[in-house]
């Protein structure tokens, strides 16, 4: 067999591929989109909005970024103004300086709860997910329904973008979750029992698969499991990599001299990691991954439970392209959980500002989810352990933020604080968590580091899951991620078609 068939047949069985697998359904799809003037953006468009046809620009006004309608999907990027509900010139974020990190190494925050209707950068995987499986037919909106399994936002995502591309979502999540993913769930399905919740929190991503299980046995369910599909990792790459790389470039205008010396992120579902990779190529960027210091599977072969919801466990995902990963690093929920309550309290700005932490830095910390302050403490650990200087820029994400755990402050006050929060205790996690963040649980990864942690995946991918030795060992190589970070073009160029085929485009 040569090595264009196989590659194309392994892309068939990893539900990748660039062309039509199923022509009536892509015919009945592009019918359903025509009939309710859907417009699908190209991945290019969503790197960079300002390729967006004006006339799609100017259809959102008037339409909240938090309403279900398809003209949002104009808005699952990074460049959102939250303030005028159009473009911005580049992406929202914050500089964070030593005043607040205590490291020399400039850190820059993307914030993704500008993204639309869900307030966390998951959509975009989910519509990463979705939009190859819909153009080249394998998905029917007429008959399909979509599960979306994740710990929260991904299923969110996923049930946003399915609503208002006219089919139905299930999203599939743990029973112990934050209640305000449930009660947004709540609002946006048409059948409660389009919510599945599964036993257990953060660290029960197991229960999740076997639920999966269970809905894969009936025909019209597809499962988008974001573990496994490689969409996830190439949306990253395309979209929210170009972005950062824009992030970096707007800091380092006024100071030439910088260089872009770590990407960090939290390894969820590894996606966001892709956008790493494109950093990477483009700057020689080292690639982080974070996971919790309760479950330290990367570092220690660990297993446990945690509360940084947002990030899973107990195994490495399908997509975490771990050969290309340059440390592993662990962060504990009492420092989130911590920071978290500091953070919203009047008595931790105060403190914040009086050691000289600027303001604008200050009032940018509403935009911290829990996992956004795990990746702002692995970014200062890995440049406490890299031994990076004041030229050396870290550059991360804010996933969500602080407004989608307010009901986790309430509980927290009660399980981990004694039942009340007060100055003196704002004061201690500060100076505890964040003043104290050291260079503990920090690995830097060689290749027989990256070999362990890669080797793991074996247990649930090969053992559990049933996917083929030949296929888990393909994602070994850099060729078979060269190959579908490739693949993003050809998608574009089936969207393009897919609009022009629904005729949708034409009344844009």
């Amino acid at each position: 067999m040569s090595l264009t068939a196989f590659d194309d047949a392994r892309d068939a069985r990893l539900g990748l591929g660039t062309s039509v697998v199923d022509g009536d359904v892509l015919e009945r799809a592009a019918r359903r989109f025509g009939e309710h003037g859907i417009v699908l953006p190209t991945f290019a468009q969503l790197a960079e909005p300002q390729r967006i046809p004006a006339a799609a620009l100017a259809s959102l006004t008037g339409v909240g970024r938090n309403d279900a309608d398809a003209r949002n999907l104009w808005r699952v990027h990074w460049y959102n103004d939250a303030t005028s509900g159009g473009l911005r010139e580049t992406p929202e974020y914050v500089v964070l300086p030593p005043t607040f990190t205590g490291v020399a190494s400039p850190i820059l925050v993307a914030f993704g709860d500008t993204f639309p209707m869900i307030g966390a950068h998951k959509v975009l995987a989910a519509y990463a997910c979705l939009v190859p499986r819909l153009v080249t037919g394998a998905f029917d909106p007429t008959a399909h329904r979509a599960v979306w399994p994740s710990t929260g936002n991904y299923a969110r995502g996923g049930v946003a973008i399915s609503r208002i591309m006219g089919c139905r979502g299930v999203a599939v999540l743990p029973e112990n979750m934050s209640r305000e993913r449930f009660e947004w769930l709540e609002r946006w399905v048409t059948d409660a029992g389009d919510i599945v919740a599964t036993p257990g929190s953060e660290s029960n991503v197991k229960e999740i698969y076997d639920a999966c299980a269970e809905l894969a046995a009936t025909e019209h369910n597809v499962i988008f499991n974001q573990f496994s599909e490689f969409s996830n990792h190439a949306g990253h790459y395309a979209v929210t990599g170009p972005a950062l790389a824009h992030v970096f470039a707007a800091h380092a205008a006024a100071e030439p001299g910088l260089r872009l010396a770590a990407f960090v992120a939290a390894s969820g579902s590894s996606g966001t990691l892709g956008a790493g990779d494109y950093l990477a190529e483009r700057h020689g960027t080292r690639i982080v991954a974070v996971e919790a210091l309760e479950c330290p599977t990367m570092l220690y072969n660990g297993f446990g439970e945690h509360n940084i919801q947002g990030i899973g466990d107990k195994h490495i995902p399908f997509v975490h392209n771990v050969m290309n990963s340059d440390a592993a690093v662990a962060i504990s929920d009492a420092a989130t959980d911590g920071l978290y309550m500091a953070f919203g309290h009047e008595a931790g700005r105060r403190i914040l500002s009086e050691s000289g932490v600027p303001s604008d830095v200050v009032g940018s910390l509403h935009h911290f989810g829990l996992s956004s302050i795990c990746n702002v403490l692995a970014a200062i650990k890995y440049a406490r352990v890299a031994g990076l200087g004041a030229d050396d820029v870290i550059v991360t994400v804010a996933t969500d933020g602080a407004a989608l755990y307010e009901s986790e402050r309430r509980r927290l006050v009660g399980s981990r604080f004694g039942g009340s929060f007060d100055d003196a205790a704002a004061a201690a996690q500060i100076e505890a968590h964040l003043v104290g963040a050291d260079a503990s649980h920090v690995q830097l990864l060689d290749e027989v580091g990256r070999s362990r942690i890669f080797n793991l995946g074996y247990f649930t991918w090969v053992e559990q899951q049933g996917v083929s030795l030949e296929d888990f060992e393909a994602r070994r190589e850099a060729a078979f991620w060269d190959r579908l970070h490739a693949m993003v073009p050809a998608w574009d160029d089936m969207i393009e078609e897919f609009n022009a085929r629904s005729g949708a485009s034409a009344r844009t």
